[in-house]
């Protein structure tokens, strides 16, 4: 792992290699919609670029990537000319990396924006909440609520089947 806050394309390319996937994920959790999504993953490999943070390891640069995607997926979600669009007219596309979206996934999607992040960082990247807690810099204790709220949610949406 480089600690030179400059990098080469080669290193550069390992990150995107390495992280796009979850990147993208976590844009399209807030997004909702493919080229927004893209539009925010540019933006958040070209701060990487940019800035040259340096990473102590493989999980500091993938939660500081994921702490600035939700950044900028959140800036860009306050403009004003933002309109949200549903995820139904998405079902018919595909593509390389268009996740798969099935009634739980949506019915995740349509949480509120305090827990959406935090369930499908818990639940489809498999951090626990204390690295929640640490990626999105708030108290562990409000991650676990988080998780308890957004999960009677669910239950009450999906019904007691699901788990």
């Amino acid at each position: 792992m480089s600690k030179s806050l400059l990098r080469t394309d080669k290193e550069i390319a390992e990150l995107y290699t390495r992280h796009s996937r979850t990147v993208y994920r976590v844009c399209f959790a807030y997004m909702k919609n493919p080229a927004d999504t893209e539009d925010a993953v540019q933006d958040t490999f070209f701060q990487l670029i940019r800035s040259g943070p340096a990473f102590n390891s493989e999980e500091h640069e993938k939660a500081w990537l994921i702490r600035t995607a939700t950044n900028i997926c959140k800036n860009l979600l306050r403009h004003w000319w933002r309109r949200r669009e549903s995820l139904d007219k998405y079902h018919s596309l595909s593509g390389p990396r268009q996740p798969e979206i099935d009634e739980v996934f949506q019915v995740v999607m349509e949480l509120p924006q305090k827990y959406k992040t935090v369930v499908y960082l818990y639940y489809y990247e498999g951090y626990s909440s204390v690295d929640i807690a640490g990626i999105l810099k708030k108290p562990q204790s409000t991650i676990r609520n988080y998780l308890h709220e957004a999960r009677a949610i669910l239950k009450e949406r999906l019904g007691d089947d699901v788990q």
